[in-house]
């Protein structure tokens, strides 16, 4: 019930029944921006979503002068099947640009390589809660140079599985992606990625997550692990509702001529939740 609210002597004494209705309907704002700060922490989410987010990472190269900026365009599309089932898609769009690389005084920007994946997922979580998706990823050669990209075609399995308890979303995602096809001057893809990740939301929306981007290149024999932190607070900006994130990450491992030390991370999302 709604109640209309003047400065009327006789309408203030209906205060109570005025605020009422106001306050509950503030409660329910609230709790629809924390669970939707929720979703975003869940990959698999029936939710679309477009993050830009930027990465900055330094000591490339044979004498670690070398640096690296990139942008990743990352749309995620849920399409819904069925009654039961969700074929998510997610996309990362890489706009890089690098100093130092492949030597000092060499530099190159433009368009990388596409990664593409695609998770079926049960719409509903199952007994024990957990969520769940498995599918196809792809390695793209997108890159507009070739310090840029591989210059192969790739492709693999992925999957994904979490857990959301209260403010606490946890789980892990993982692909591994062979070549198929490519240049025959440049060396094979053969990784495996591992994600595992853990956030947590709180009651004013903002949410603090860790996780690791670990590559095992079987090609190389060697490993990347960068750890990130991140906190992320969610807005409305007149009818658009974003999320902006700032974190910070540290390469516990790098390959031969790859990143050192500390990282930079900072993302901008576009939510777009079902009406």
């Amino acid at each position: 019930m709604a109640y209309r609210c003047t400065k009327s002597g006789a309408v203030l004494a209906l205060l109570g029944m005025c605020v009422a209705p106001l306050a509950a309907q503030a409660d329910e704002q609230a709790a629809a921006a924390a669970e939707l700060a929720k979703q975003l922490a869940n990959p698999l989410a029936s939710l679309i979503s477009v993050p830009l987010q930027y990465n900055w990472d330094e000591g490339y190269g044979p004498d670690g002068d070398g640096e690296v900026s990139r942008l990743n365009i990352q749309p995620v599309i849920p399409i819904s099947l069925d009654a039961e089932w969700n074929l998510i898609t997610r996309t990362i769009i890489p706009v890089v640009g690098q100093d130092g690389i492949p030597a000092p005084g060499q530099g190159e920007g433009g368009l990388g390589d596409v990664q593409a994946s695609q998770f079926f997922s049960p719409k509903r979580p199952s007994a024990g809660g957990w969520i769940w998706g498995v599918g196809a990823a792809e390695l793209l050669p997108t890159a507009t140079d070739d310090t840029l990209g591989a210059e192969q075609f790739g492709l693999g399995p992925t999957g994904v599985a979490l857990k959301q308890s209260g403010p606490w979303t946890y789980g892990a995602l993982a692909n591994h992606i062979w070549s198929l096809f490519g240049s025959e001057s440049r060396a094979d893809v053969n990784a495996t990625f591992l994600q595992p990740f853990v956030s947590y939301v709180t009651p004013t929306k903002t949410t603090i997550s860790l996780n690791t981007e670990s590559t095992y290149d079987w090609q190389a024999s060697e490993w990347s692990v960068p750890v990130n932190i991140a906190v992320a607070q969610m807005l409305k900006l007149g009818p658009q509702i974003i999320q902006i994130q700032l974190g910070a990450r540290y390469w516990v491992e790098s390959p031969t001529g790859g990143p050192d030390g500390w990282g930079l991370r900072a993302s901008i999302t576009l939510l777009y939740p079902k009406k």
